[in-house]
């Protein structure tokens, strides 16, 4: 197949692994990769993170343009591949471990085709972090979600809190067949940009779990959901801030609202609920 590459066919084979779970389903497409890599804009005295790197098929294009990469992978057969392929090539560092567990050394950029297993928690523990951009690889379902505007059936909670932090968008889609072994499911590659948030939340924690709690309820409109999740949301009586709020943002669903609207309704929520507590 065109475009596809040999050396890592050889490599599974070499190794005995075939992939398929645990997440496993690796790049075989050159043209894909370089893409990928292209797509990055690596600097050369830039630091990139790879999470997942598997049997290190996208590692080594990273590390041809790179100062350095840290290349997390969990399994220890692969962490075995990786040492093995590189050696200890002064570019790069493979740490052995669970990237939602481990703390994450300095980096610039972030590189990755994710476990798509931990998509979401994954990508936010990411944009907590001071990176300039990231490529991610993730299922096309959960690509669609992370970059959905207002008024699309994709826009969620994962849309709202997203675009929080960063600017997103699709940049790839990427065939199964790009991959060995094939997975069930189209993947697609997502640039994030952060970048600071353009509307002001005064409580993150807070806004987010208003965020969850309406999206949990997406059909019902915006005045039956507060009320309904009073005591969820901390208040007692939600009927004055009810009064407060304009009536077509009361009369909206979550998803016809943009972030910053939400965020109104969130840190008007919290003031009461501080102000509760005070008195």
């Amino acid at each position: 197949m065109k475009g596809v590459c040999s050396l890592v066919y050889d490599i599974l084979r070499k190794y005995g692994i075939r992939g398929g779970c645990h997440d496993q389903h690796f790049l075989v497409d050159e043209r894909i990769l370089d893409r990928i890599v292209g797509a990055a804009e690596i600097k050369p005295n830039e630091v990139i993170l790879e999470i997942g790197a598997g049997i290190g098929n996208l590692t080594e294009r990273l590390m041809g343009k790179a100062a350095h990469v840290f290349a997390i992978e969990r399994d220890h057969k692969l962490v075995e591949v990786l040492i093995d392929r590189f050696g200890n090539h002064e570019k790069l560092t493979v740490i052995h471990g669970d990237a939602l567990e481990i703390d994450f050394p300095p980096f610039d950029k972030v590189v990755s085709n994710l476990p798509y297993s931990i998509s979401s928690e994954i990508t936010f523990k990411l944009l907590r972090h001071d990176l300039s951009l990231g490529i991610l690889m993730y299922q096309l379902e959960f690509a669609e979600r992370l970059v959905a505007a207002p008024n699309s059936k994709d826009y969620s909670r994962l849309s709202v809190n997203a675009q929080y932090f960063a600017d997103t968008s699709i940049i790839m889609k990427i065939p199964r067949g790009a991959f060995s072994p094939p997975p069930e499911v189209i993947s697609a590659v997502v640039k994030i940009k952060p970048r600071p948030a353009g509307f002001e939340v005064i409580d993150e924690n807070f806004f987010q779990e208003m965020v969850t709690i309406v999206f949990g309820q997406r059909r019902k409109k915006i005045r039956n959901s507060l009320l309904k999740n009073r005591k969820l949301l901390g208040i007692e009586d939600m009927k004055d801030i009810i009064n407060e709020l304009p009536k077509e943002r009361l009369d909206s669903r979550p998803e016809n609202l943009e972030p910053s609207q939400l965020a109104d309704i969130a840190n008007m929520i919290f003031r009461h609920r501080e102000k509760q507590n005070i008195l």
